[in-house]
């Protein structure tokens, strides 16, 4: 038996060893900031900054984690998906989808679960999602049903 758990942790270890020659994950860089919303207030961008611009900017703070496969590679991805689909350190020069913000803080799909464990400065008070969704909706010229044009 004990030959087997020998066996089974060696076996293990290699797997995890060969994991970090994949090189997906690894491309921690941030590009620059080209531009950032005009913020209603200071409260609103560190409110942001606390809960959201690790995947929805470029100022993406990469965690000692984020270097060791197979953890690196769905926080690369996660970092990428978010970007796609809201990235307030282009603003101005893409596209941003920000129909759905109030709707996703209110109802707690972001930030996700899976992220606040290992940031919990992340996690919001009622109160804090509230002061964001409002200053969110100064700031991006978004209404408060979520409903709001597209800025580009």
């Amino acid at each position: 038996m004990k030959r087997i758990i020998l066996w089974f942790f060696g076996g293990l270890a290699l797997v995890l060893l060969a994991m970090q020659m994949v090189p997906y994950g690894r491309d921690h860089h941030n590009p620059p900031v080209v531009a950032e919303p005009p913020w209603n207030s200071p409260q609103t961008r560190e409110l942001f900054v606390r809960a959201c611009a690790d995947c929805h900017s470029n100022q993406t703070r990469w965690p000692w984690y984020s270097h060791i496969a197979p953890v690196s590679w769905l926080v690369q991805h996660d970092v990428e998906e978010g970007r796609s689909k809201l990235n307030l350190s282009l603003w101005g020069s893409a596209k941003q989808e920000l129909d759905d913000i109030p709707e996703v803080i209110r109802e707690g799909s972001m930030p996700p679960r899976i992220y606040l464990p290992t940031h919990p400065q992340a996690r919001l008070s009622a109160s804090e999602k509230e002061a964001l969704i409002q200053g969110l909706v100064l700031s991006l010229g978004i209404n408060e049903e979520g409903e709001g044009k597209e800025h580009d």
